[in-house]
């Protein structure tokens, strides 16, 4: 794209702010700016001030429960362990992410949750899928989301720590897409005079940016037929669960989701449901207290809380990457060029642009919720300090034996 050409397709699009700076820059910063002009995807744009299709018809999806999966662990474990050793399951470990909420300028992969000895979020992760490898006697394909902002120091830390025992080859990293920022008139961000303000677009865009480098040949290359997403932040997820992968085969499921039971109404996380018959994740800012109070048996009817983690079938996936997902705007911080500097503004100034995977679960004809214990699989590390920090997540590995 030369400055002309930029010149003339920013105007047509009420952009031409983008190009402010451009007499003040040197020949490389030029091409650069043309180069991030050309990249960005403006059409996301279009879903500022777009209404949201209001929510259908909202039922409860009854989940696969801890007492019928402990009566038949066996047989799935034995169908999951099948299919890992046949080379049939895959995993996606979404760690775009740096650890800035917990004063951390790195990966949050590389976060050390030890106290006497370092011990990184990843090398969990990696010490966990090596153990469904020597009990399935195959390591399965893994591939890493990394982001613009983190990839190289992701990637050199694994190379420096021998891939944690994971052999080389069965690991590939890919950077996550991006989406512009704009203000809340819709007008494009300048991070630096010479660059156009982009963001990751959410987690929802692991598949689209597995495909966009070509990963999505090697995965099938290698015979892959289910594909298991985790996100890096839950210290004891089980990535490429045998019992897991059995449980959504058996049962005869394109995908199934990890839950664990809602303890209390407001507990702020997303649930599985049905929608117009339809598997759906409402976000729990979605959902009436009408429905968010509803009991039964002294129950909670919508407990199934969401972990981020899933199991795909990928010949679904293919159909459903077919579907245009939805954008969802978050309101941010966004550090940006104004008048001349670079600012950091205290208040959100601005909206960035994001598909969530949970979207990709309305796609699928069907979805498994798989429940799990809380005190054994779920111990996110989002905060610094209180609920879901890394007190609480390493006083969780600790009560399941990890030696820190």
């Amino acid at each position: 794209m030369d400055y002309l050409y930029a010149k003339e397709y920013l105007k047509s699009i009420g952009q031409s702010q983008l190009l402010k700076y451009y007499d003040e820059l040197d020949e490389d910063e030029r091409a650069q700016l043309l180069k991030d002009i050309e990249r960005t995807d403006f059409g996301v744009l279009e879903n500022i001030g777009a209404e949201r299709a209001p929510l259908g018809k909202i039922e409860p999806i009854a989940p696969l429960g801890l007492e019928e999966s402990a009566r038949r662990r066996e047989e799935f474990e034995n169908k999951g362990l099948q299919l890992i050793s046949e080379g049939k399951v895959a995993a996606v470990l979404l760690a775009g992410g740096q650890g800035t909420r917990l004063g951390f300028d790195k990966p949050k992969g590389m976060f050390n949750m030890g106290e006497n000895k370092f011990l990184s979020i990843f090398e969990l992760h990696i010490k966990d899928l090596c153990g469904v490898a020597e009990a399935a006697g195959r390591f399965c394909p893994l591939y890493i989301m990394t982001s613009e902002t983190n990839n190289d120091d992701t990637v050199k830390f694994f190379k420096e720590n021998a891939y944690f025992g994971y052999p080389e080859d069965k690991i590939h990293f890919f950077i996550q897409d991006v989406a512009p920022t704009c203000d809340f008139d819709g007008k494009v961000f300048l991070d630096e005079k010479h660059r156009v303000s982009l963001a990751p677009n959410g987690n929802g865009g692991w598949y689209k940016s597995l495909v966009s480098h070509g990963l999505d040949k090697v995965l099938k290359k290698e015979g892959a037929e289910w594909i298991n997403v985790c996100g890096v932040d839950n210290v004891l997820q089980r990535i490429c669960d045998p019992v897991f992968v059995g449980a959504t085969v058996c049962g005869g499921y394109v995908s199934g989701t990890k839950i664990v039971r809602k303890e209390r109404p407001d507990e702020n996380v997303g649930l599985l449901c049905k929608v117009d018959g339809r598997p759906s994740v409402i976000e729990y800012y979605e959902m009436d207290d009408s429905l968010k109070n509803l009991s039964k048996d002294g129950k909670l009817v919508y407990c199934n809380g969401i972990i981020l983690n899933y199991l795909f079938n990928i010949s679904a996936l293919d159909r459903a990457a077919t579907e245009k997902f939805p954008y969802h705007l978050a309101v941010k911080k966004i550090a940006h060029v104004e008048n001349g500097e670079r600012i950091k503004p205290e208040a959100p100034c601005g909206y960035k642009f994001e598909t969530l995977v949970v979207d990709m679960v309305a796609a699928m004809e069907n979805c498994l919720p798989f429940e799990v214990s809380r005190k054994s699989e779920f111990a996110p590390v989002k905060n610094a300090v209180g609920n879901d920090s890394v007190d609480t997540a390493r006083a969780l590995l600790k009560e399941n034996g990890f030696l820190l």
